[in-house]
C-alpha cells in the first residue's frame, strides 16, 4: 500500500512533527488525520494526509470535518468559561441556583464546578431507557434533574461521557438563553472564522470524514455501577436515529465536528488568555482515581488537566480534552501554545492516544 502524501505547513524546526505524522501512517495507524499547532494564536504547524473516506477515494483536506466525540467537551467548557469571565456565572454557585429543578434527590448543594468536573454522580442512567431519548434535550435534562446521584457528590470524580453536555448545556441556556451550539457559532466560530460546530447543518455533512472503528475494545477498570451506567448499558449513548440526525443534534459532550486548525485556534483563546479565563477554567477541582475511566485524573472546570499523565505535552498547567478514538485539543498557558489532533481511524485508547502523544512531544521538541 502506497503511503499517502503529507501536505501542509511545517517549517524546518518542526521536521520531527512531519516525520512523526508520516510514521503514524507508515505503521498503518491512520486512515486520514490532521495535526495543528499554534503559538500565541498563530498557526505554525498544520499537517494533513490520508483519506476522508473508507474507500480511500477522497483526500483528507483542509475542508474535511472530523467528528471529535468527547473533545467536544472542551468547546462546551470554554463557552461556560466565557460566562464566568463575563461575570454572569460563578463556578462556586450551586447548579440549583440557576436550575431550581436540579435540587431534587439530594442535589441542592452540587456546585457548577463539581458538575463540570464530573463529581455530581450523574455519569449515566442506570435504569433502561430508549437510546433515542438522547436526541431530546429537555427529556434528558428532566431525567438528570430528578436523578439520585450514583455516589455522594463531591467525594470522587466519575467521568460523565454523555450527561456532561446536558449539564453544561442547561446551565448555559438558563443564563444565556441560547444553546451552547448556537452561541458557539454566533459568538466564536463565525467572528473568528473557525470551522467547528456543535450541531452541524446538513449543508456541511458532505465534508464529514467517514470513521473506522477501533480494532479492539477499550479497557476499563473493575466493574462498578458508575462505569456500567456511563458506558456499558445499551442506552449509554444515543441510538435509533440516522447519522444525519446525529450530526444535526446539539450534544455538547459528544458530537462536535471540527478541523484541527480550528480547534488549535480556539484553544489559543485559553493559551494566550485573551479573555482572562484560563486560570479559573483550568484550575484543579479534584484529583484522584476516576470511578469511570481507568486513570488517575486531575479535573478542571470541564477540562482534563495534564498532570499526572502528561498526555498533552510537558506543561504542568496545560489542560484540554481527549475524545473517543484519539482526537484531542489542548492549551498551554505557560508557553502560549495550543494544538489539536483529529483523525478518522479510531483507536481503542480511552485517553492519551499514542499517535497524538507522539505528535505533541515532537511539536514541543521544536519550540
Amino acid at each position: 500500500m502506497n503511503e499517502p502524501e503529507i501536505r501542509g505547513l511545517c517549517p524546518p524546526e518542526y521536521d520531527k512533527v512531519r516525520e512523526t505524522f508520516a510514521a503514524n501512517f507508515a505503521a498503518d495507524e491512520e486512515l486520514g488525520a490532521r495535526f495543528s499547532l499554534a503559538i500565541e494564536g498563530e498557526i505554525v504547524v498544520d499537517l494533513m494526509g490520508g483519506w476522508a473516506d473508507r474507500d480511500r477515494t477522497v483526500p483528507f483536506s483542509e475542508a474535511t470535518l472530523t467528528p471529535i466525540h468527547s473533545t467536544t467537551k472542551a468547546l462546551a467548557a470554554l463557552m461556560v468559561a466565557r460566562l464566568v469571565a463575563a461575570g454572569k456565572l460563578d463556578y462556586r454557585q450551586t447548579m440549583a441556583g440557576v436550575w431550581p429543578e436540579f435540587a431534587a434527590a439530594g442535589k441542592a448543594a452540587i456546585t457548577v464546578e463539581q458538575a463540570l468536573s464530573h463529581q455530581a454522580g450523574l455519569a449515566g442512567f442506570p435504569e433502561p431507557m430508549d437510546p433515542a431519548l438522547w436526541f431530546d434535550n429537555d427529556a434528558i435534562c428532566a431525567k438528570l434533574a430528578a436523578m439520585t446521584p450514583l455516589w455522594p457528590p463531591g467525594t470522587a470524580s466519575g467521568y460523565h461521557p454523555m450527561t456532561f453536555g446536558y449539564l453544561a448545556g442547561e446551565i448555559f441556556r438558563r443564563i444565556d438563553g441560547r444553546t451552547i451550539g448556537r452561541a458557539l457559532a454566533e459568538d466564536v466560530a463565525a467572528p473568528l472564522g473557525l470551522d467547528l460546530w456543535i450541531g452541524l447543518p446538513e449543508s456541511e455533512h458532505a465534508r464529514c470524514a467517514e470513521t473506522m472503528k477501533p480494532r479492539q475494545l477499550p479497557r476499563f477498570g473493575p466493574p462498578n455501577p458508575a462505569l456500567a451506567a456511563a458506558f456499558q448499558k445499551p442506552w449509554s449513548t444515543a441510538g435509533g436515529r440516522s447519522i444525519t440526525e446525529w450530526r444535526k443534534a446539539e450534544i455538547p459532550s459528544a458530537n462536535g465536528h471540527a478541523t484541527a486548525e480550528a480547534l488549535a485556534r480556539l484553544m489559543a483563546i485559553l493559551a494566550t488568555d485573551t479573555l482572562g479565563m484560563a486560570e479559573a477554567a483550568g484550575a484543579e477541582r479534584i484529583r484522584g482515581q476516576d470511578l469511570v475511566l481507568p486513570f488517575e485524573i486531575s479535573w478542571a472546570a470541564g477540562f482534563m488537566r495534564n498532570p499526572p499523565n502528561l498526555f498533552l505535552g510537558p506543561g504542568e498547567q496545560t489542560f484540554g480534552h481527549y475524545g473517543r478514538g484519539g482526537s484531542c485539543a489542548f492549551a498551554d498557558p505557560e508557553r502560549g501554545v495550543s494544538g489539536a489532533y483529529v483523525m478518522n481511524r479510531e483507536s481503542h485508547h480511552i485517553i492519551g492516544d499514542p499517535r497524538a502523544v507522539r505528535l505533541i512531544e515532537a511539536a514541543y521538541s521544536g519550540l
